[in-house]
């Protein structure tokens, strides 16, 4: 049997992102700003992609759109499930899957939606190329992404720097926050791109507050430190960085953690 590299690489996150949970709870703000920004409607057929806990899943929902949510991570998708039994949205789709190779037909959504999701799928033409397939003629599409000059971009960059290289072909996340790639990736599938910004606040009793918060839901972040356990004086430094990296993002109680949203539309 052929080694697949990618298909090694999307169980290790998998199996990373399962403690990603109490973290999702800070995106919830992000989600209203990203459903908004879509224009989604009441009874627009919507999928959200790499959903997580669902949380741009069930605001879609409560604002009247039929919702499909697909995510690879089990434990994720189950905390969804929780979190739209308690919003009163038991009718959205849980469906375990690859961002690469989405489950549904062609043509099947007015709105397709990541937050903070599909910038981890390994390819990221792969990941386009599905989104575009399985919107109407016109749909939308509508992502939020982390740029890679602020905090979130760098803290995986500086992951990156600190990990194993990912398989050749693979495209580090933080590049989905480079507008001018993001142009050049939707590419002919997709009119020209309309983008906004805006700051995610991440409350934080102090910086320690945050990196221990970090290296506890941060999957690659958590591994990396897991692997330096054994060598104190390598963790410290990875630490002492790491606080350096965030400190100009750190006042008033709050993480400043600035993002962009991207919408464009089939054509």
């Amino acid at each position: 049997m052929d080694h697949d590299p990618f298909a090694e690489l999307k169980k290790r996150q998998r199996e990373l992102w399962a403690s990603f949970g109490p973290t999702a709870t800070s995106t919830t703000p992000v989600a209203a700003h990203l459903v908004k920004f879509a224009a989604i409607a009441p009874g627009d057929t919507v999928l959200d992609v790499a959903t997580g806990t669902g949380v741009a899943a069930i605001t879609a929902a409560r604002a009247g759109a039929r919702v499909k949510a697909l995510d690879l991570t089990p434990e994720l998708l189950a905390q969804a499930h929780e979190n739209a039994r308690i919003a009163g949205h038991e009718e959205i789709e849980w469906t375990e899957g690859d961002a690469e190779q989405l489950p549904y037909a062609d043509a099947s959504f007015d709105v397709v939606l990541s937050q903070f999701g599909h910038m981890f799928a390994p390819r990221p033409e792969v990941a386009i190329a599905e989104m575009r397939r399985v919107l109407k003629p016109g749909g939308r599409i509508a992502f939020a992404t982390w740029p890679p000059e602020h905090m979130v971009g760098r803290m995986f960059a500086f992951v990156g720097r600190n990990s194993p290289p990912l398989p050749s072909g693979s495209a580090p996340p933080p590049q989905w926050g480079n507008l001018a790639v993001i142009a050049e990736r939707l590419g002919a599938r997709f009119d020209s791109p309309f983008f906004e910004r805006g700051v995610m606040a991440y409350p934080s009793l102090s910086l320690s507050h945050y990196r221990l918060s970090m290296e506890r839901t941060i999957g690659p972040l958590q591994k990396l430190v897991e692997r330096l356990v054994s060598e104190p004086e390598k963790l410290a430094a990875l630490r002492s960085e790491f606080d350096a990296m965030a400190e100009p993002y750190y006042y008033d109680n709050v993480v400043h953690q600035d993002y962009v949203l991207t919408r464009a539309h089939a054509i």
